[in-house]
């Protein structure tokens, strides 16, 4: 693998392993794409409630917010590379379970093992945070933000697809490509060289005094609503178009192709070129605007037309906080705990994906799905009320940094 690399990298060092890391992350969200849109048809087909295929979705969410920050604190001990290869073994081996599953609790313990092993956005993280300045982190996170879009863009499109073969051939697929994910985060991924404690308190047991620090807890308040709230839209977004627009999991996937199209083309061309120009505090707080009102207009619309148009927005927006947000993240935290603090800040995105699909889908089924999106758009509203408190800066020293009344 050569030598480990570190923000002194060459620039054809950092660029060749920023470009592995990006190829690694996208074909293995290729494979998370290609499930989403259809796990809805595999709970129908075994008899779930929408309340339980809400239950679907969050039990992967509940499961990663358990695993990660431990995934992310080992990454810090053991390296970023061996973590998110072990991760993206653990993903191939969930979507085999999912493929040959023949009942509901089949599905959920399917759903609980790729949480478990969802250690790979967090690792991810922690890299592109050893590699890079903090100041051009926001642009590098986007890279993330961009293989979660095309990841969305091919992977809805090739369920579909492989859904008119039969309802397990999406599963089968996505486990090979999680294979060759794994393949080339072994063979092409160089480790970092980061800096870490000899001897450290288990995570869970040093989590109050991580959370302790007011820049990291305000803004993992933050980062916990926007995820429940995207997560309310992206996990109730089949039924919701099952129930309003009659589509079928074909079109329903070409929707969300066109949705990731969206979010990799903000994530890989603008988020960086604005936070050069506005900063990370007034991009995520034009981003959760933004996805307030697009939301909450989706919600009242009855024509398709009008429905994509309100929501392409929506999508847009989650292009902006996302890379914000956890480059915000980076920048309060040292450098001997990145892993540490990217995994904290996935576990609370965790907690909010899991609490999204439950509260959407119970809500969709009891008042209708209009009254789901709604609810997103007015969280997200709070969201950024919350946002403008932060006060943005630029540092590497723990407990520093961003202060929720503006103090230093």
């Amino acid at each position: 693998m050569g030598r480990p690399i570190g923000t002194d990298a060459t620039p054809k060092e950092r660029k060749g392993a920023l470009v592995t890391l990006f190829f690694t992350i996208f074909i293995s969200l290729i494979g998370f794409g290609i499930i989403i849109p259809l796990l809805p048809s595999y709970g129908q087909q075994m008899g779930a409630t929408p309340w339980e295929i809400g239950w679907l979705f969050a039990s992967y969410s509940l499961a990663q917010l358990l695993a990660a920050p431990i995934l992310g604190d080992l990454s810090d001990r053991w390296g970023r590379r061996p973590v998110m290869i072990a991760s993206l073994l653990g993903t191939a081996l969930s979507f085999v379970l999912l493929a040959r599953a023949q009942s509901l609790q089949m599905l959920f313990v399917a759903r609980i093992l790729d949480g478990l092993s969802g250690g790979n956005i967090s690792a991810a993280r922690a890299y592109i945070a050893d590699i890079t300045e903090p100041q051009n982190r926001a642009r590098a996170y986007g890279l993330i933000g961009v293989a979660f879009g095309l990841g969305f863009v091919l992977g809805p499109a090739l369920g579909g697809l492989f859904f008119q073969i039969h309802l397990s051939a999406p599963a089968w697929l996505a486990a090979a490509l999680s294979l060759v994910a794994t393949g080339m985060a072994f063979f092409l991924l160089p480790e970092t060289r980061h800096a870490s404690s000899a001897r450290r308190p288990p995570f869970w047991a040093s989590l109050p005094t991580v959370l302790s620090q007011p820049a990291l807890a305000y803004l993992m308040l933050v980062d916990f609503m926007i995820w429940a709230s995207l997560s309310v839209y992206q996990t109730t977004f089949p039924l919701f178009a099952e129930r309003r627009f009659h589509w079928d999991p074909g079109q329903i996937g070409l929707v969300l192709a066109a949705v990731g199209l969206i979010g990799a083309f903000v994530q890989g061309g603008l988020v960086g070129r604005l936070v050069a120009r506005l900063g990370e505090k007034r991009v995520l707080i034009l981003g959760l605007s933004l996805g307030s009102v697009s939301l909450i207009l989706a919600s009242l619309s009855t024509q398709p037309v009008l429905f994509l148009m309100f929501l392409a927005p929506a999508v847009a927006a989650s292009g902006l906080v996302s890379p914000s947000l956890v480059a915000m993240v980076s920048q309060v935290s040292r450098s001997d705990e990145q892993g540490r603090v990217q995994g904290a800040a996935s576990a609370i995105e965790g907690l909010g994906r899991a609490t999204g699909p439950v509260w959407g889908n119970g809500l969709l089924q009891a008042r209708g799905e209009g009254a789901s999106y709604l609810s997103a758009g007015l969280v997200l509203l709070l969201a950024a009320l919350l946002a403008v408190a932060i006060r943005p800066a630029r540092v590497e020293q723990a407990g520093a940094g961003l202060t929720p009344d503006g103090g230093a």
